[in-house]
């Protein structure tokens, strides 16, 4: 189940068409934690991606939370974003997918 939503999002966030995505599940850190009872997970993002050259943090972020806004509060408890474009990044982390 888990892995169906990382692949939701995946899935979902491919439309920002990424050069470089990586999603982690961080559920098991937030073991207890009231949002987490009813099963909703944390999650960290990382995404490059060309749409976000030009735009403040605060509008790259709302690209990707308009992109999983349904899954949120069940499916996605938290989520935690780091979104830069290609200009920004290394070449180490313009490889990882």
């Amino acid at each position: 189940m888990i892995e169906d939503r990382v692949e939701l999002i995946r899935e979902r966030l491919a439309a920002l068409a990424p050069d470089s995505l990586v999603i982690e599940d961080e559920s098991h850190l937030h073991a207890g934690h009231a949002g987490a009872q009813g099963g909703a997970g944390h999650y960290r993002v990382r995404i490059v991606a060309g749409c976000f050259k030009g735009l403040s943090p605060v509008a790259r972020h709302r690209l990707v939370y308009d992109r999983l806004s349904d899954l949120m509060p069940h499916a996605i408890h938290a989520l935690a974003i780091e979104a830069q474009s290609p200009a920004e990044t290394t070449p180490e982390q313009s490889t990882a997918h």
